[in-house]
């Protein structure tokens, strides 16, 4: 498992949250969870461009939930559908990190 690769949601609510994508670097694949973003279907409430990057997912257009961060247990989430470590995904990815986490 690879940082920026797509999962199916192992968790609830899949109808409007149907993929999630690694966050965490693989120097931590020893710990037996994953840090996630949701990949939400729509735009969630208030959010600026730059923190909810967009992206296609097997046809279906979701958006980073950076709002929702959480962690999953690796064994639940199954094989990778997809991934968006190509430079223009990881780039959208870490700036919406960096600018949720970082001081104003």
């Amino acid at each position: 498992m690879a940082q920026f690769d797509v999962f199916r949601n192992p968790g609830r609510h899949r109808n409007t949250i149907p993929f999630v994508v690694v966050l965490q670097n693989k120097r931590f694949d020893a710990i037996a969870t994953r840090f996630v973003a949701p990949l939400v279907l729509g735009v969630p409430r208030g959010a600026e461009h730059h923190l909810t990057p967009r992206f296609i997912i097997e046809g279906r257009q979701v958006t980073m939930d950076v709002y929702n961060l959480t962690t999953v247990l690796a064994d639940k989430l199954g094989d990778p559908i997809a991934s968006l470590s190509d430079d223009d995904s990881s780039a959208k990815l870490i700036r919406a990190i960096d600018e949720f986490t970082s001081q104003a």
